[in-house]
């Protein structure tokens, strides 16, 4: 059983199920404004960490904190493996995508990283999970051990995939951004809140992407049903995207909000990051940071 938040809501009938790489990165790289671009709007910004909001259609809103300093991701590192792995492999919303087979060694590291304390989803060897379900378990409960799996099947080694995501965040333009690891564990992954912005609307954009994160639960093999950690979704606009958090993280969140405009009186897309919010897992006290940024956003406009 999987409960949705209708994907034709934030995107009209362009859910055709092939994508090109091309397209999809060129459209990114000069949709977000820089940050020296960002305009004078009075946004309540989180008193630490770092942060960032946009609007479709008027750039970057503002930052706030050292944002020209990388900081680590946490499993907001998640959204660039999903966004990855549909570029090299698009998949149509109502498409499962071709068949991953989980591998005896991953079967293994699950069984052994279990009581380690990272967030997992059970596997076992041999295992066959669709693209599509593969995705879910990775972005909804934060699957650690799905992210590494994901990986090593698109790009056939970790190091291969995480040289395809690097050069993938050079083209979008996020020269603050280096990824050493899939799930976002270790602490040498790195970003900004800007950068990550450029992330948000671009994976946003990928029709399937919106779907699964605005997806609360889905069924998937072996874990059976997982639940999404993004205790907003449905609430304030909020369509997605993705929380994390790690002792050298502390709480992060990418967020994507369809909001109507006090100004404007229409509605616009709203994309916001914070990074090393005080408090504990899921996200710290980042849900309550970026509800702030939401209703600041939507007041500017």
């Amino acid at each position: 059983m999987r409960i949705t938040t209708p994907v034709d809501r934030l995107r009209s009938a362009r859910s055709a199920a092939r994508w090109s790489i091309a397209p999809l990165l060129l459209a990114v790289v000069g949709g977000v404004a820089s940050p020296a671009a960002a305009s004078g709007a009075r946004i309540p910004w989180p008193g630490s960490g770092q942060s960032a909001v946009a609007v479709d259609g008027r750039g970057l809103l503002g930052t706030s904190g050292a944002v020209d300093r990388p900081h680590a991701t946490a499993s907001v590192a998640k959204v660039m493996v999903a966004y990855q792995v549909l570029l090299d492999h698009p998949i149509g919303v109502r498409d499962s995508g071709p068949t991953i087979t989980v591998l005896p060694y991953e079967a293994a590291a699950y069984r052994a990283e279990r009581y380690s304390g990272q967030t997992l989803v059970a596997v076992a060897s041999g295992e066959r999970i669709s693209e599509r379900k593969a995705l879910e378990a990775m972005l909804l409960p934060s699957g650690n051990n799905m992210a590494r799996i994901l990986a090593r099947w698109d790009a056939g080694s970790i190091d291969r995939f995480l040289a395809r995501e690097n050069g993938t965040a050079r083209r979008l333009g996020m020269s603050r951004t280096h990824y050493t690891d899939p799930a976002g564990v270790d602490y040498r992954t790195v970003s900004t809140a800007p950068d990550l912005i450029r992330l948000d609307e671009a994976a946003m954009a990928v029709p399937t992407f919106a779907q699964v994160v605005g997806e609360t639960s889905a069924r998937v093999p072996v874990a059976g049903v997982v639940t999404n950690h993004n205790r907003l979704l449905g609430h304030n606009g909020v369509l997605g995207v993705k929380t994390g958090w790690t002792g050298a993280a502390g709480g992060c969140l990418m967020f994507a909000a369809r909001v109507k405009g006090d100004k404007s009186h229409t509605y616009h897309m709203v994309y916001g990051v914070v990074l090393g919010q005080p408090g504990p897992p899921p996200a710290g006290r980042s849900f309550d940071a970026a509800l702030r940024l939401i209703s600041g956003a939507r007041a500017s406009v």
